[in-house]
């Protein structure tokens, strides 16, 4: 029998953290946008929704490389109903790392705005009308989605760190290289 893994691939860790760091500019570009003004709040945006859509598209590349290298199980001790929890936030955030951007890019086709991919290319926008109105319905969504990402976020990071600090277990060895492996 083959011994069971106890790290993720480094394209998985890669991929996990990339979109993890992309998440968290993310909120640092928004913040920056509501307190600045006129061109360069603009431009906050701009660079918000080029890391939106390359979020999407890295989402995209982890969950068919998930597909076809399957989680690592949670340990045995683990109750049904945290692994459970765990499963459906993992799910959770696959569902929101892409929809947001969708809903993000389908709120710029609605009001004509064009999305100029970080100045190198514009990215085609989506058949949707509707101008002002559906793209405001569409960003008030986008923004309910994002409360509901930092709940999921919290869960996410309350979770590492109850197995690593509570249960003492590998769970947080597995995605980060620098903590060491527990006997």
């Amino acid at each position: 029998m083959a011994e069971p893994r106890n790290r993720y691939s480094t394209v998985s860790l890669v991929l996990h953290w990339l979109i993890a760091a992309l998440v968290v500019a993310q909120i640092g570009l928004i913040w920056a946008h509501e307190v600045t003004d006129g061109p360069i709040s603009r431009e906050f945006v701009n660079v918000h929704k080029s890391v939106g859509l390359s979020i999407m598209v890295l989402t995209l590349a982890r969950l068919g490389w998930r597909i076809a290298n399957p989680a690592i199980p949670l340990p045995e001790t683990t109750p049904r109903w945290q692994k459970l929890l765990a499963r459906g936030t993992q799910a959770l955030f696959y569902a929101f790392l892409i929809g947001m951007p969708l809903v993000g890019w389908a709120a710029s086709s609605a009001g004509g705005r064009e999305i100029l991919w970080f100045g190198l290319f514009e990215w085609p926008a989506l058949p949707i009308g509707g101008g002002r109105e559906t793209a405001g319905q569409l960003m008030d969504m986008h923004e309910l989605a994002a409360k509901a990402l930092y709940v999921l976020l919290f869960l996410h990071v309350a979770g590492a760190l109850k197995h690593h600090f509570v249960d003492r277990d590998n769970v947080l060895h597995r995605m980060l290289p620098f903590i060491p492996r527990r006997p």
